[in-house]
């Protein structure tokens, strides 16, 4: 299988760094990018062929991954749809549509795909979904890429999409600032920064984990660190009191409405 990435980005480079480990040959990969300094990076880093002609990039490829901007993909799209030949065409661009695609690319050989950011680790979650027309071979050929950067999930319906990229696609962003504030707490409370950092990630990692590789639900495990009135007792009784759990729904519900918004905007090209 040979795969070549449109866009030498953060995605890009996680997803060939993946891919690498999992026994691909640097010789399998291709990028195309139009910057020269992000090329001779990728040459140098993994030994992948980088070039900036789209031609070039395309040719001889099975997969062809769409890794540019949202902004950027209809004319991207509109100048790679004469060069294709039936390879599988997966974007990882949050909010364009797999029929806006398609029909951009005049290809119904589309899987759209939703990662995050903890993809630059291979600790990711991606959301797929496949046009009905993608056969068996190119959904096992997107899954084995996705694979190797983290979990994945299907969907059957392309609209919950927007629900996997309000929940695990902008999901990091939120942990992210569960953590500043937890570290705020720890500095107001007499710690150094460096303290607060340690203090903070160490316990939402820990925490993660045994959530992680547990079989229970995450409000079984809540309820066995929480005494009858204990400190976390007192911690959540302030959460609840404020609704921070409303909030975070709502939250979570409004990033799924713009994701919605999102697709409605960039489909109209």
């Amino acid at each position: 299988m040979n795969i070549c990435f449109i866009g030498g980005g953060n995605m890009a480079t996680a997803l060939i760094g993946g891919l690498l480990k999992q026994g691909f040959g640097a010789a399998q990969l291709r990028v195309v990018e139009i910057n020269a300094d992000n090329r001779a990076r990728l040459q140098q880093e993994f030994g992948v062929q980088a070039t900036a002609e789209l031609a070039a990039g395309a040719a001889g490829s099975d997969v062809i991954v769409l890794a540019v901007k949202p902004q950027q993909l209809h004319e991207v799209a509109i100048q790679l749809a004469p060069l294709l030949s039936g390879q599988l065409l997966i974007s990882i661009a949050a909010g364009i549509r797999a029929t806006d695609l398609a029909r951009w690319l005049k290809s119904q050989n589309v899987v759209r795909a939703m990662p995050n950011t903890p993809a630059l680790i291979r600790s990711g979650m991606t959301g797929l979904y496949a046009l009905p027309t993608v056969s068996k071979a190119q959904h096992e050929q997107a899954q084995n890429i996705l694979a190797a950067v983290g979990e994945t999930l299907w969907v059957q319906d392309e609209v919950m999409l927007d629900a996997v990229t309000a929940v695990s696609g902008s999901g990091p962003a939120y942990v992210f600032y569960f953590i500043e504030a937890m570290q705020q707490a720890a500095r107001d409370l007499g710690f150094n920064a460096e303290d607060a950092r340690r203090l903070s990630l160490a316990t939402f990692l820990g925490a993660s984990k045994l959530a992680f590789d547990s079989d229970e639900d995450v409000s079984v495990l809540r309820a066995r660190v929480t005494s009858k009135n204990g400190t976390t007792e007192r911690a959540l009784l302030s959460m609840e009191g404020n609704h921070a759990a409303q909030h975070i729904v709502r939250a979570v519900k409004d990033a799924e409405a713009r994701s919605r918004e999102m697709g409605d905007e960039l489909g109209r090209q």
